[in-house]
């Protein structure tokens, strides 16, 4: 690879870093904008619209129209003007971000393009990460639509898409960033720690997966003791549910106890394999790395319980979902590093230590 091509993949790499940053403030302001219940406070689509109401008229006539959802019906029947504007505003940052994101990604993806920038090998990924973001601009849309009709509340499931669809595509970015900006060749030797980080990354998806069920059903706003649960360790009518797998999915009591098994275990996991490799590896990259990952895992299962036990506030929860999209970077950072050889994984370690910290 010549100067021109390595500084073309540099520059692409930090582009991708800052598309990440752009989606993890996404992420945050999204967990805000549900936990302030304010995600159903524009009932429709718009997906051009940028401009906010601009007068008392513009204002009144998307306040009738919220009027006549089920939520201000069921949920916030007497609202006023005033009140009505401080979550519209939280819906409407969230959406205006969101297309920031995909003008952030389009515009200089084109500019690379037409700059002759992007190798052949990434070309196909990047336009396949175009359109995963243009999915998901329409799976939020689909989401808020399941909270419009008889119930006030979104479906679990749709929320539970449309965070994964986001995590996949900061994954997919975060990965194709590390491999630009810090290329290497495998390992040739056994790659000890890979089934370590693969088991990890595997754990934190699901339980990431599983914290979106826990808000969608509001199942932190029950049980809000640890470790117990109403004085059991199994609380009662874990499985009342027919057929027993829904259960997993809409009972409170089995979506709250889920996410906390499998919480407790990734930080097991994450300790023990910190442990092993503050044990056995000689290679200080790897080392850093495993170090920046078992703290980022117990800060978040630290946020997990304090949340818990102070029922829900917006803050806590609103860190606590920004941390597991720092969580989710590190065992990435940590796949990478422990797949490169070792005098290359020092650079990558240093600067994943940098972005999750």
């Amino acid at each position: 690879m010549n100067f021109l091509e390595r500084r073309n993949e540099r520059i692409l790499g930090y582009w991708l870093m800052a598309c990440c940053l752009v989606l993890l403030i996404l992420v945050v302001v999204g967990g805000a904008t549900r936990l302030t219940g304010s995600g159903l406070s524009m009932v429709e689509w718009q997906p051009l619209t940028v401009i906010p109401p601009m007068s008392e008229e513009a204002w009144m006539t998307e306040f009738d129209a919220y009027r006549a959802s089920p939520e201000y019906q069921k949920v916030n029947y007497g609202m006023s003007l005033s009140e009505f504007k401080v979550i519209y505003w939280w819906e409407f940052g969230h959406r205006l971000l969101a297309r920031g994101l995909g003008l952030v990604f389009a515009l200089p993806l084109l500019f690379f393009w037409v700059r002759g920038m992007v190798a052949p090998r990434l070309r196909w990924p990047l336009l396949g990460l175009l359109a995963l973001g243009g999915f998901q601009g329409w799976l939020g849309w689909y989401m808020v639509q399941s909270g419009l009709v008889d119930i006030p509340r979104v479906s679990p499931y749709r929320l539970a898409a449309h965070l994964s669809v986001a995590l996949v595509i900061f994954a997919i970015m975060f990965r194709m960033a590390l491999r630009l900006l810090w290329p290497a060749e495998l390992r040739r030797e056994r790659r000890t720690w890979r089934p370590w980080t693969i088991a990890l990354l595997a754990m934190v998806s699901v339980t990431i997966v599983w914290g979106a069920f826990v808000a969608g059903l509001n199942a932190g706003l029950v049980y809000n003791t640890f470790p117990l649960m109403a004085g059991r360790w199994i609380p009662d009518g874990i499985l009342g549910l027919q057929p027993l797998w829904t259960n997993f999915f809409e009972n409170t009591a089995t979506v709250q106890f889920t996410h906390r098994v499998l919480a407790i275990t990734t930080m097991a996991i994450a300790l023990i394999a910190w442990f092993r490799v503050w044990r056995l590896e000689s290679d200080p990259a790897i080392r850093r790395v495993f170090h920046v990952l078992a703290g980022v895992v117990v800060m978040q299962v630290v946020l997990g319980i304090a949340t818990l036990l102070t029922y829900v506030p917006v803050t806590l929860g609103t860190i606590h979902q920004g941390v597991a999209v720092l969580v989710l970077a590190a065992v990435i950072a940590a796949d990478y590093v422990a797949s490169r050889s070792p005098g290359e994984a020092r650079e990558v370690a240093h600067s994943a230590r940098l972005a999750t910290a």
